[in-house]
């Protein structure tokens, strides 16, 4: 288990920063709603934010997006020369309380990207869905000069018993409070403990991948640690960039390499707040031989909704929600490939899909629920979801960023 976790360095905010203007959501939110970012921005104004350091994905084809990125390597910069990051060794306990009340808890850790891969192979840490390919080189971008990272990329511990992450939020009182405060727009409220005995957690996190242990959950020895939950394709570009930076490093130099290990959330499959919502698809266009093909593609005794702006209907689909959810992606980027000037967007919310089509007149596709306890037995046993299978919670619940960690030698 050497080297899947590290102990990292987590940056904060000093004291005295407005930390619900530090704060702000994953940058791939809110894609079909820009009106949630001009208001943001409102928000934040001159104050120190995170979201002057990362690139919301709705200005990906803005017509600026240099300058954008520009502006983010000078704000990062700016951030660490001003001295506005007090950094702390350890693991950070993270409560998230959202509007209704429901809590999700994880732990702020460093995973080692040479355990990771984005393939099908037998690794501590998995990807849990195919890789939107189009959508890595803005993000590789941002980072070839980017001093610091702030992730909102969540991995999963498939944990019934809850034996790693449960007791340290037990025991959270007896602990460091690192940060207390309201999110922005909505996002609800966030806490950090510093967790008292890291080794002691990486043990309990090893105690995981014992044979005994894999078998009875998989069948067979699958020595799978983690399942990406949330940002697959952040880590995918922390792991590209990686591979890149390690071929002019010796091999003493890439053990302690700061951009070998990113900083992530470490949630427990089995905790509560863990609620896997479908990720829409939007069609930006009324295109009814996109329709015809989509019926032809799918069959089954499922149901299948379709929205538009003037009602709805159903159409046939496979029951099993896995099925329907790789039939409509290949349908959709085969279509693609054949159509120019066609396309498509992911959003987290059936009311905001509603919203996106009566404006675009368009076609939502309202996708089927993923049943999370069938998450890692799938990766394992059969491989990567499709696209955009499933997100964690509502948009407005997604992770913010919020801690960095530095990438540079």
């Amino acid at each position: 288990m050497k080297n899947v976790v590290r102990i990292p360095v987590v940056l904060l905010p000093r004291k005295g920063t407005d930390m619900s203007k530090w704060a702000t959501i994953a940058c791939d939110q809110f894609c079909a709603r820009p009106q949630y970012w001009t208001e943001l921005t409102e928000y934040v104004g001159d104050a120190p934010s995170t979201l002057k350091i990362t690139c919301p994905e709705i200005y990906l084809n803005s017509g600026n997006l240099d300058e954008r990125i520009s502006e983010v390597w000078k704000n990062m910069n700016a951030y660490v020369e001003s001295g506005l990051f007090v950094g702390r060794e350890g693991f950070v306990l993270v409560e998230r309380e959202v509007e209704n009340g429901e809590k999700r808890v994880g732990v702020m850790i460093a995973i080692d990207l040479d355990a990771y891969d984005w393939n099908r192979v037998r690794v501590p840490i998995r990807a849990t869905e195919d890789t939107l390919v189009e959508r890595l080189p803005v993000r590789i971008k941002i980072r070839e000069k980017a001093p610091v990272e702030s992730p909102h990329a969540i991995v999963l511990i498939d944990d019934p018993d809850k034996s790693v992450i449960e007791p340290l939020y037990a025991a959270r009182g007896e602990t460091e409070k690192l940060y207390d405060f309201d999110l922005n727009m909505g996002g609800g409220h966030i806490a950090g403990y510093a967790v008292p005995d890291p080794e002691a957690l990486i043990a309990k996190l090893e105690a995981l991948l014992d044979p005994e242990v894999q078998t009875k959950k998989y069948g067979f020895d699958a020595g799978i640690m983690f399942a990406v939950g949330d940002g697959n394709h952040s880590i995918a570009t922390a792991k590209v960039m990686w591979e890149n930076l390690k071929k002019s490093l010796t091999p003493e130099e890439r053990e302690v390499h700061p951009a070998r290990y990113m900083l992530v959330e470490m949630v427990n499959l089995y905790g509560g707040g863990m609620d896997f919502k479908p990720i829409h698809r939007l069609i930006y266009s009324r295109d009814e031989k996109f329709v015809d093909g989509l019926r032809a593609a799918l069959e089954g005794n499922g149901k299948l909704k379709l929205i538009y702006k003037d009602g709805e209907e159903y159409i046939d689909c496979p029951e099993q929600a896995s099925l329907t959810i790789s039939a409509v992606q290949t349908y959709i980027e085969s279509y693609a490939k054949l159509n120019k000037g066609f396309e498509v967007e992911y959003v987290h919310n059936e009311d905001h899909l509603k919203e996106a089509v009566e404006e675009a007149n368009g076609i939502g596709i309202v996708m089927p629920d993923f049943p999370k306890a069938e998450l890692v037995n799938f990766v394992v046993n059969v491989g990567n979801l499709p696209k955009k299978a499933f997100s964690i919670g509502e948009p407005e619940h997604k992770r913010y960023y919020l801690e960095c960690k530095s990438i540079v030698g």
